[in-house]
């Protein structure tokens, strides 16, 4: 049986669906937001970073080029600021709309990514308040993980666990590794022990991040993980 939504009580919220490579952002963001619409709202469906013509360029410079010179401080903040302006500019008026929004990715992915390559998590918090204001104002009103195993989220990219590692001499890993589509041998330099820190990090997100955060079981079939979706964003205190 699916949840059923209170389209009134989603009015003017902020939804992130986070998880690592392979979990299936892209194929639930698109399902959650068909089924938001069918309620009657006002869906807006947004990715990070870009979404703005301004984050377009961000992203262009984090994708397009090798960042095995950048420093990781840079990093952030180059992904902190696309978030500035995809608040500023989409998120903030949609919400004062009362529209809801979707979003794949956010501060979240920080979080974990660049923790998992060293950074202090206190750091990228405060760094997300810089960029996007409180907790209570910018940041979003849910985040739902979704979850797979390092190796299932492998097999879903059609990536091979035992190539992992290999060809690191120019890939430093970082955020920039949260790319759609990135090259192979990029796709194979991360070594597998980073993917495990990278989904600790996202199980461990509940005791840190300073918005609310559910965890689900993104290993079933779509439906499953659809389904779940729409039961946790029913029970959330929203």
């Amino acid at each position: 049986m699916t949840a059923r939504l209170d389209k009134d009580r989603l009015a003017g919220k902020f939804i992130v669906l986070e998880g690592p490579d392979g979990c299936g952002k892209t194929t639930q963001q698109a399902k959650l937001a068909a089924h938001l619409a069918g309620l009657g709202l006002e869906v807006v469906g947004c990715k990070d970073p870009g979404g703005t013509a301004i984050g377009e360029r961000i992203r262009h410079v984090l994708l397009d080029y090798d960042l095995a010179e950048m420093n990781v401080r840079c990093e952030a903040l180059l992904f902190m600021a696309s978030r500035a302006q995809l608040v500023g500019e989409v998120i903030e008026p949609a919400r004062r709309a009362g529209k809801c929004v979707v979003c794949s990715r956010f501060i979240s992915s920080t979080c974990a990514y660049q923790g998992a390559a060293g950074s202090d998590i206190k750091d990228i918090l405060q760094l997300g308040r810089i960029a996007v204001g409180p907790p209570e104002t910018g940041w979003p009103d849910l985040t739902i993980v979704l979850d797979v195993p390092v190796e299932e989220g492998f097999r879903r990219t059609g990536r091979q666990p035992k190539h992992a590692g290999k060809n690191r001499r120019r890939h430093v890993p970082g955020q920039s590794d949260l790319f759609e589509g990135p090259p192979a041998d990029a796709m194979e330099a991360r070594p597998l022990e980073f993917h495990r820190k990278v989904r600790n990090l996202l199980l461990d997100l509940p005791t840190y991040y300073p918005r609310p955060v559910h965890i689900v079981d993104a290993s079933r079939d779509v439906e499953h993980v659809h389904r779940q979706i729409l039961e946790v964003i029913a029970g959330a205190a929203l």
